[in-house]
């Protein structure tokens, strides 16, 4: 699970390499991938939503 949370961010971040890029598309597992993704997109909105409200007060 590590490994797909640390390619996703790597990913996102955009310094995925591409080695590590086509062994996580040969793992065979996309939904692990998509679930990771979204789940850590929606917590960086959260954490941005937070953030914005936090400094208008």
């Amino acid at each position: 699970m590590w490994s797909v949370v640390k390619s996703v961010l790597a990913a996102l971040l955009g310094v995925q390499s591409n080695q590590k890029r086509e062994e996580d598309f040969s793992s065979g597992r996309p939904a692990a991938y998509l679930v990771t993704g979204m789940v850590i997109t929606l917590l960086f909105v959260l954490m941005l939503i937070f953030l914005a409200m936090f400094a208008a007060r």
